[in-house]
């Protein structure tokens, strides 16, 4: 069944690739989003109802990750047509007050299972079957009692858990860079050109994923400004010297964590290619 649930999985990815490189402030995308993602999870129910997992470790993986990721996403296109529904049309710091109050929202929630959120973001796997086999739930493990009356041929005690996790992500990541778009509008943006001594312009080669996973790591380092500068700053700073547009970069940085090989290979081998450099230049 495992074919079948990744075949659904890469369709719903590529159905929803024009959607989320879409202006998500636009109700329209919104919704679409949603229906594709309801789509999607009815998908899965039918495949799962239908169908059989070959063993316990295929199932746990469903209900940890394939699912999650579906439904993640429908309950991220809801929270964002709410999220519009509500946001005030006045002025950029009434905005940058109600963003900053909804990113409050979702920290105060996820302080409620911080127990879990370190399990997840650890990669823990001993509670696995309790938390993500059908019927294996523990009542002493549950912390959200709506798990009792959802449909059990489809759920697990912590598949909606995960899936929570994933919407907070994105909607974290949506959150700021709403912030850092209303900063621009209240600052301007300063766009420096850097060209080369003959007058052409610097130009990136390698792939954006391969800039922003850059940005991020110089970030982290605090090789610039001390690891204070902005994400967004930076990512502003790299367009102009490249003349080139990364679009959204959060949800791009959201991908390259979701790898779960290599997950900095850039940076790898940027690594490699020094090395291999330096053997050249001693030889």
């Amino acid at each position: 069944m495992e074919k079948l649930l990744l075949r659904i999985i890469d369709d719903y990815k590529k159905e929803m690739k024009p959607v989320e490189e879409s202006n998500l402030n636009d109700f329209s995308i919104v919704e679409k989003g949603i229906s594709i993602s309801r789509q999607y999870l009815q998908k899965l129910r039918i495949c799962v109802r239908e169908n059989e997992f070959k063993n316990s470790e295929e199932e746990i993986t469903f209900f940890k990750k394939h699912k999650p990721y579906v439904y993640s996403r429908l309950k991220y296109y809801a929270k964002l047509y709410n999220f519009l529904i509500n946001r005030p049309a006045g002025t950029i710091k009434s905005q940058q007050l109600f963003i900053d109050d909804e990113i409050k929202k979702l920290q105060e929630s996820n302080r409620r299972h911080l127990d879990f959120i370190k399990y997840y973001r650890e990669g823990s796997t001993i509670l696995d079957e309790f938390y993500f086999l059908r019927g294996k739930d523990k009542i002493s493990l549950v912390s959200d009692t709506s798990h009792f009356y959802t449909d059990a041929e489809f759920s697990t005690s912590h598949d909606n858990a995960v899936a929570k996790i994933m919407a907070y992500d994105l909607l974290v990541n949506h959150y700021i860079q709403e912030l850092d778009d209303l900063r621009d509008l209240t600052y301007g943006k300063s766009r420096k050109i850097n060209t080369l001594a003959n007058g052409d312009r610097l130009s990136w080669t390698a792939s954006k994923t391969d800039l922003i996973e850059l940005i991020y790591a110089l970030q982290a380092s605090g090789a610039i400004k001390s690891g204070t500068a902005g994400i967004k700053e930076m990512a502003i700073a790299c367009e102009s010297i490249f003349d080139l547009n990364l679009g959204n970069v959060y949800r791009t940085f959201l991908e390259i964590r979701e790898r779960k090989i290599d997950p900095t290979k850039f940076i790898d081998r940027l690594k490699s290619t020094l090395l291999q450099r330096m053997e050249e230049t001693d030889g």
